[in-house]
């Protein structure tokens, strides 16, 4: 097998595996229980949060864990004020009585129009405008510029795409909202500007610091740095107001209740510490492995050129299918996709690849390669020989067709 989807899922580290077991069985109390097995269960649970808030310039107390990035997302929109209160995420689909979105239009919140749908869809519950991206996959800074208002509470903005690995200027983002905020303040206007980063895709690939980056909330997830599924995590900033979504016994500081997941923040933890220890021999890996890609790949057209994480390869072969390409490449046991996995699985086109102005015909025709801690340099060199194959093939049927 070669696995060429690692944007998508990572499969668990052997060394995180360990990690996770004793806390299946021999430590598996539960951690808001009085006695001092669970209060022991409950100092290595913290200290794990502390680890993950380590590597991103963060301590334990401004996390709060959660059921994975999705979860995160949805839970930093509770920032924002709506009629004067937060109010929890409704689905995009609710309407009113007046056929509009359940919150109504408020502006209060911008969003980049390739984000993941659990900002998209969530950014547009809460009647959000999206900031346009440049055909690089980059932010139009002068579109957000344009976009900011005294209305606006709260601007969302991927660090790495999950389908270009397009990497986004947020020290820059941040430096802009702080002019902003700068500006109010000498008008008199105190409302709070917030900025909001999924970092999912680049915590093995990229040095996070949430003080260099500028970001009041970041969301990090363990299932794309080798570490389990359902668990993931939202950095929120001193002074930021967040309403819970899960009502309950109170766990992470009232926002998140449920009985704390110990195994998976556990291995978390350790998949952090491996990615922060791994992450220039990592970056040198798919560096090589990309260019290795690339030059024994024929007939292609390079969609994402630069400003990416070196793991990312967006390939178009234009006039194919690019969804039959995967089906062919599964039967040589090469596993590859077209974008999103959640997108891929309704047949859904990647709203990604439009907005960054590919025809219908190209995105039809898009690949997304994903390499990883699976792969190395002759198993690149073989995928790629299969592609061509298999591309070949295909244009071959079609002009016999």
């Amino acid at each position: 097998m070669i696995y060429l989807d690692h944007a998508a899922a990572t499969p668990v580290d052997l060394k995180v595996l360990e990690a996770m077991k004793p806390y299946f069985g021999v430590e598996f109390f539960n951690p808001s229980a009085a006695y001092l097995p669970a209060k022991k269960v409950a100092g290595e649970y913290e200290a794990a949060k502390g680890v993950i808030a380590h590597a991103i310039g963060a301590k334990a107390s401004d996390l709060v864990i959660t059921a994975g990035a999705t979860e995160a997302n949805n839970l930093a929109f509770t920032c924002i004020s709506l009629d004067g209160s937060c109010r929890p995420f409704s689905s995009p689909t609710s309407q009113s009585s007046a056929g509009g979105p359940l919150h109504g239009r408020h502006p209060s919140m911008l969003y980049l129009e390739t984000e993941h749908d659990s900002v998209r869809r969530t950014a547009e519950s809460y009647g959000g405008e999206a900031i346009r991206v440049l055909p690089t996959g980059l932010i139009d800074l002068d579109d957000l510029k344009s976009k900011i208002t005294d209305e606006t509470e709260m601007i969302s903005v991927s660090l790495a795409n999950n389908e270009l690995g397009a990497i986004q200027p947020l020290a820059e983002i941040a430096e802009i909202i702080r002019g902003v905020k700068f500006e109010r303040l000498k008008r008199g206007v105190k409302r709070q500007l917030l900025l909001h980063s999924d970092a999912s895709q680049a915590l093995n690939l990229l040095d996070i610091n949430v003080a260099r980056l500028g970001v009041d909330l970041l969301t990090l997830n363990a299932a794309k740095v080798y570490g389990p599924k359902g668990v993931g995590a939202l950095y929120v900033a001193h002074g930021v107001k967040l309403k819970p979504l899960v009502a309950g016994g109170g766990q992470e500081n009232g926002l998140r209740s449920g009985t704390e997941n110990v195994p998976g923040v556990i291995g978390f933890a350790k998949a952090v510490e491996l990615a922060k220890e791994h992450l220039n021999g990592n970056r040198k890996k798919y560096a090589a492995c990309r260019k290795i890609l690339l030059s024994v790949l024929k007939d292609y057209e390079l969609i994402n050129k630069k400003h990416c994480l070196d793991s990312f390869v967006v390939v178009c072969f234009r006039g194919l299918d690019a969804e039959r390409l995967i089906y062919l490449l599964e039967d040589k046991e090469i596993y590859v996709s077209t974008g999103a996995a959640c997108a891929a699985s309704k047949g859904v086109k990647s709203h990604v690849l439009k907005a960054i102005g590919l025809s219908d015909e190209e995105i039809a025709g898009s690949l997304r390669l994903t390499l990883g801690e699976t792969n190395d340099e002759e198993q690149i060199r073989e995928a790629a020989r299969a592609i061509n194959e298999v591309v070949i093939s295909e244009r071959e049927r079609l002009k016999n067709a």
